[in-house]
């Protein structure tokens, strides 16, 4: 009857970033882990 194209959702969940208090600029995991006085975690729902 009808031929219905499906796009898949993604998956729902959180994204953890992580940014620089001093510059406010993104760093990597590595980074801050090893500077955690001076990084935020941030985390959205997608």
């Amino acid at each position: 009857m009808f031929n219905l194209n499906l796009v898949s959702m993604p998956k729902k969940g959180k994204t953890t970033r992580y940014r620089s208090a001093k510059t406010g600029l993104y760093v990597t995991k590595k980074y801050a882990e090893k500077h955690p006085s001076i990084t935020v975690k941030e985390t959205r729902n997608k």
